[in-house]
């Protein structure tokens, strides 16, 4: 069953600042390898978060690619002088719809 996949980061004001995100995205080089069972990924500005919306195959994709690609990268690049904390709103549900253009 599909999963949408939710994360939400509280910004300060007007920081616009993706140097977090743009590092992890680069490390995992997602257009040349594909993370697989992924549907669709966005990310922007909302008013006061930066979100991430996903859309996967199923959970089990979900969770082996988060394991075994996303974090070791998250955690690599927060070692290396990454700011910022964890999301202040982080979670998944189940899909009753995927409708693809």
């Amino acid at each position: 069953m599909p999963i949408a996949y939710l994360q939400e980061f509280d910004v300060d004001d007007d920081d616009r600042s993706t140097t977090n995100y743009d590092a992890v995205k680069e490390r995992l080089n997602v257009h040349a390898d594909p993370p697989d069972g992924l549907i669709v990924h966005t990310a922007g500005f909302d008013g006061g978060v930066f979100r991430i919306f996903d859309v996967w195959e199923s959970e089990e994709h979900h969770k082996r690619f988060r394991a075994e690609r996303l974090m070791p990268i998250v955690e690599q690049v927060m070692s290396e002088g990454g700011t910022g904390g964890a999301p202040a709103r982080e979670y998944t549900y189940d899909l009753h719809d995927v409708v693809q253009g």
